[in-house]
């Protein structure tokens, strides 16, 4: 699709392919989970359309939004990482080079906690804006 199976531009498609189906579904699971009693009162309310999208659905599914935006963070910052096989660069890069085929082992547990740092600011980041938009 993109020309080529290797490096940067490669890798696009594998993360587009691996995370954009898994988004919109998990976006609509929480688009619908809205009780349908608020759309029913904002539309007899006179709301327009674009109000109860921008208004009901939206301000009411941010805290899912946010789990499903951290969720698949989660699971882009894991394809990137692989993406580094194909040599797209980056953590996964960086592991396989140093880590695995230079001998330095210390570099892929570096690599991994590296990782976990990522994950774990996003996971805070996301648990806090969940705890503020909660009611």
């Amino acid at each position: 699709l993109v020309g080529t199976g290797s490096g940067v531009t490669g890798s696009y498609v594998a993360l587009i392919a691996g995370t954009v189906p898994f988004f919109a579904r998990q976006i609509e699971s929480v688009l619908a989970d809205v009780d349908y009693g608020l759309v029913e009162a904002s539309a007899s309310m006179g709301f327009s359309p674009l109000e109860i999208i921008f208004s009901v659905y939206l301000k009411e599914s941010i805290p899912g939004i946010t789990r499903v935006t951290m969720i698949t963070f989660v699971s882009l910052i894991g394809i990137t990482a692989m993406a580094g096989a194909i040599g797209a660069g980056g953590l996964g890069d960086f592991a396989i080079r140093y880590g695995y085929q230079m001998g330095y082992r210390d570099m892929i547990w570096v690599t991994v906690i590296i990782i976990l740092i990522i994950i774990s600011v996003i996971q805070g980041v996301g648990n806090l804006i969940i705890r503020r938009t909660t009611h």
